[in-house]
């Protein structure tokens, strides 16, 4: 079974830091949450007929026109789709436009990336800040991944290049894997962040259960295209690939100020 039908039955590749056993199916909605399904009879309502063949019970997170004439586009379990009008033909992969160079659907996978960004409290992130940041970022991070504990034994030296670090959950292991319940015990420490560090320098953290994001955190991850940890991201939804050294960083958000492409692919990422 190849990659773009394991896609539309829920599994996520895997690649940096790799999630080992997603168990579960993020929730979606169509479009804008609130938004009605679309209308029948039209190229929308057949690309999404047609991805329902494939899969009745796949989630679509949004579809609507493609940047290229004749198709929809779909976002579905964070991979982005291209549906024929008529719904016969569906591709997927990334769609760049040669003369501007630029990958359009990684433009509309931060576009959704930002609105889901915008669900998750602050007050449910582990935030390392300098006094006045110049930037923050958004990192999905799991206590055991190796460059995950290499980014925040760094976290020091981000701060010090003027970037903020908001931490959210992405136990790479899946929801109810040892790693899922120290997450928790992080996240529901009186001090999560000392929890948080304690954690990734295999520190005991003493469990505790609470009302807590871990789950909500680990299926928004999802529903971003999360493939490993740690997955950097700007507050437009912009990726930045995994692990980045603290000035590597720093130019790669002083390149988005101004106007300029990021360049995720200077990322690293290991299990």
């Amino acid at each position: 079974m190849n990659r773009l039908f394991l896609v539309l039955l829920g599994a996520v590749s895997l690649s940096a830091c790799a999630q080992s056993n997603p168990t579960a199916t993020a929730t979606a909605t169509i479009a804008k949450p609130g938004a009605a399904a679309p209308a029948a009879g039209t190229p929308e309502a057949r690309a999404l007929a047609a991805v329902k063949t494939l899969n009745p019970t796949v989630q679509v997170d949004q579809i609507g026109p493609a940047p290229m004439p004749g198709f929809q586009e779909a976002i579905i379990g964070g991979q982005p789709f291209y549906i024929s009008n008529d719904g016969r033909y569906l591709m997927q992969g990334a769609l760049y436009d040669i003369a501007t160079r630029t990958n359009l659907a990684e433009a509309s996978m931060s576009k959704m990336r930002a609105r889901l960004l915008k669900t998750i409290p602050v007050s449910d992130r582990i935030t390392f800040a300098p006094p006045n940041p110049k930037y923050t970022v958004t990192v999905f991070t799991d206590v055991e991944c190796g460059y995950c504990r290499k980014l925040h034994s760094q976290i020091a030296d981000y701060n010090q290049q003027g970037i903020a670090v908001q931490y959210v959950a992405f136990p790479r292991a899946g929801l109810g894997s040892d790693d899922f319940r120290k997450m928790v015990a992080v996240w529901c420490s009186s001090d999560p962040r000392k929890a948080l560090t304690d954690a990734k320098n295999d520190r005991p953290v003493a469990y505790r259960n609470c009302k807590n994001p871990v789950t909500m955190e680990y299926n928004l991850g999802q529903r971003m295209g999360l493939t490993g940890t740690p997955m950097v991201l700007t507050s437009d939804g912009v990726q930045l690939g995994g692990y980045l050294p603290p000035d590597a960083l720093r130019a790669q958000l002083d390149k988005l100020a101004a106007g300029d492409k990021a360049t995720p692919s200077t990322a690293t990422g290991a299990p």
